[in-house]
């Protein structure tokens, strides 16, 4: 039930409208706290790996799923592309912060999800993915609650070694 919790928040977050042909996520390992999968849009396989946080901090009642996803997309050229799925809307016009180690990472939001500003940063907070042992995320909501959500990075380098090998 998990993984199809983590596939159908990914079809949410990376697509506006998925084509009638897509398919459905398929599970192809997991390590440590993160969980790797692959579908097809059309003719393109898409590879993503995905985490849940450890611990979410934050003075919220209520609150959905968070997921902290690298999605790679051949058939578009993209890989490396990270997103987080913060379980509330973001405040309107608000940045969140992936914290790696000793490196900031500048989010963008709209809605519930967050980016990176470009595909350089996309590959440096990767790089960092792989190699940390924690990652922090912070955002604010749209009612001004602060959030912090702290992930492990545990099995990272082995899910996204199983991404890149798949949709190489």
């Amino acid at each position: 039930m998990k993984h199809l919790l983590f596939a159908f928040l990914l079809m949410i977050a990376t697509a506006a409208s998925l084509p009638a042909r897509a398919g459905e996520p398929r599970l192809v390992g997991t390590y440590g706290n993160w969980s790797a999968y692959v579908f097809r849009e059309g003719s393109d396989k898409v590879c993503y790996m995905a985490a849940k946080p450890k611990k979410s901090e934050g003075g919220y009642n209520k609150r959905g799923e968070v997921f902290a996803l690298l999605t790679h997309r051949p058939g578009e050229g993209t890989r490396d592309v990270f997103s987080y799925i913060t379980g509330y809307t973001f405040k309107e016009k608000s940045a969140a912060t992936v914290r790696i180690n000793n490196e900031e990472f500048p989010l963008f939001t709209q809605g519930d999800t967050a980016w990176t500003p470009d595909a350089a940063t996309d590959r440096k907070l990767t790089q960092a993915l792989r190699e940390g042992s924690d990652m922090t995320v912070t955002g604010t909501s749209s009612r001004g609650t602060e959030t912090i959500d702290i992930f492990s990075l545990s099995g990272s380098s082995a899910a996204y070694k199983k991404i890149s090998g798949e949709c190489s």
